[in-house]
């Protein structure tokens, strides 16, 4: 073979440019697997001892605020001090973080327990983006500057698993917690110790460390790379479309029981386990069936938490996999590769149909409205199912699209920066969601006058509504990016001509400055 494809035998130890891309995905996979957990683990916990969905999204806050700002740091750290030493630190962190979790108690006020669980999430973000630094930048140190499919082919595969074992750890936080929250936090704790070994003993100190003069934080935050900075911006309104409904109000939606099951007029015997319908507790103190959590609104499907932990791990895991087998399935087939900037406007505009539709359905259709139980799961399903799909596809054209407008020598700031959008994004939704969910239902209250909480059922067709509004606003910026190069193929179909010279005349590079002669 030539120097370019030399010989990968087995899974590749053998070869020093792929064991660390192996050593870190080990250890990043399991840490993947915690981290979707941990979020399960908090709302689930946090929903059963009656925190609205306004105060988990604060819960929440400092988990994306240090996901924001360790995201820029992250990569000066690792450009100094390697990717070793950022690996065992988020490792370490995740532990401590979960290691708070323990001193959760039911006895605190809920200012007090907010305000702890908050610090507590905030070194989870720290760890998660200290962490993620390996697994995103290890495959460009990996990679040999001539092809070699085999190599990109395990890249591939592993990081379709990365994504997708994220998934896993929402449902196996559930599923644990459902059996003691002790018992979640431990096993979670477990892995990150299986873990670290692979980080301290199976990488250099030197690994990524920077060759050259490192960036400073002054030249992070020097926007002037045009197509960079309106990617960036539409990324964070991508990510917003998301978090308004899926993070916090879709799981307290799945939780919440039917408000026509609560109140005095449904007695109920503590001891017999289906003597409440639909997510109702029966409460011993009144022998009458309650709603467990009023600030979780009611009109839901009352689903258990092993079941809400499948939706979003079964979402997270679709997702996951569409965005590894894009160019293969979808963008390949459809003349679409390699992207540019009208294929992700295209796709960006197809991202406002599934919480539209979800608006509309939630809003004005009798199968929530009159409480039709197996359509309104049939319904969830396709929402959620297609959603996946769609932004999968808009997380994978924009991950190409950032390499490709980046200036070659800011690689790591411009990713730095874009990647802070994304936290930004997250934030954005994840707090008004909580905001809207909490406030946009009117209160219920049954014929005897006990308050069975506010309406899910708009609250969450109001989340839906600023999510298909956030995905509008992600499109429209985008095309503000000056890359008119290839236009828009649609598999047989041209819907846009290519060209490489806007109407004015004047020609930019990638990265939206004009041209020099």
């Amino acid at each position: 073979e030539t120097e370019a494809e030399p010989n990968i035998k087995g899974w590749g130890f053998s070869d020093p440019r792929l064991r660390p891309f192996v050593v870190i995905s080990i250890a990043y996979l399991l840490f993947t697997v915690t981290d979707g957990a941990i979020r399960m683990i908090v709302l689930l916990h946090a929903y059963k001892k009656s925190f609205s969905a306004l105060e988990v999204a604060v819960m929440f806050t400092l988990y994306e605020v240090a996901g924001a700002v360790t995201n820029l740091a992250a990569g000066l750290m690792g450009a100094r001090w390697g990717i070793r030493f950022t690996l065992i630190c988020g490792l370490c962190l995740q532990i401590f973080s979960y290691g708070l979790l323990f001193g959760w108690n039911d006895d605190w006020s809920k200012r007090t327990a907010i305000a702890y669980v908050t610090v507590a999430q905030m070194f989870a973000g720290i760890a998660k983006d200290l962490t993620k630094l390996g697994g995103k930048t290890v495959t460009k140190l990996v990679t040999p500057e001539g092809k070699n499919t085999r190599l990109f082919r395990l890249v591939s595969l592993l990081t379709g698993w990365k994504n997708s074992l994220k998934g896993v750890g929402y449902f196996l936080g559930s599923a644990l917690l459902e059996v003691s929250y002790e018992l979640a936090l431990g096993f979670m704790i477990g892995l990150i110790v299986i873990a670290l070994p692979f980080a301290i003993f199976g990488l250099s100190k030197d690994l990524g460390t920077a060759k050259k003069t490192n960036a400073t934080f002054r030249e992070i935050f020097v926007l002037d790379n045009w197509n960079l900075t309106c990617l960036s911006v539409a990324r964070l309104f991508l990510f917003a479309s998301r978090d308004f409904w899926f993070e916090v109000p879709l799981p307290f939606y799945l939780r919440s029981p039917d408000c026509n099951t609560l109140g005095p007029e449904y007695t109920c015997s503590p001891d017999a386990d289906d003597s409440c319908l639909r997510g109702a507790y029966c409460d011993p103190s009144l022998d009458y069936c309650t709603n467990i959590n009023t600030g979780g609104g009611c009109g839901g499907p009352g689903l258990n938490r092993v079941v809400v932990g499948a939706f979003l791990g079964g979402y997270i895991i679709l997702y996951g996999q569409v965005q590894s087998w894009t160019p293969q399935l979808i963008t390949g087939p459809l003349k679409q590769t390699p992207p540019n900037k009208m294929t992700e406007v295209f796709w960006g505009l197809v991202n406002v149909y599934p919480t539209l539709i979800a608006a509309i359905v939630f809003y004005a259709s009798d199968v929530f409205i009159n409480y039709y139980l197996p359509g309104m799961i049939t319904w969830l399903l396709v929402i959620i199912i297609s959603f996946a799909v769609i932004f999968a596809i808009n997380s994978s054209i924009h991950s190409f699209l950032v390499v490709k407008y980046a200036a070659s020598d800011k690689v790591a700031v411009s990713v730095g920066v874009y990647y802070m959008s994304n936290a930004l994004g997250r934030l954005t939704g994840t707090l008004g969601s909580g905001f809207i969910y909490t406030y946009a239902g009117e209160e219920i209250t049954s014929a005897s006058g006990y308050f069975a909480g506010t309406d899910a059922r708009i609250g969450l067709a109001a989340c839906f509504v600023a999510g298909t509004v956030s995905s509008l606003l992600a499109a429209l910026i985008t095309l503000k990016i000056k890359d008119d190069d290839g236009g828009l193929m649609c598999g047989g179909c041209t819907i846009i001509d290519d060209t490489k010279v806007l109407e004015e005349g004047t020609d930019f590079d990638e990265s939206g400055q004009q041209a020099q002669p």
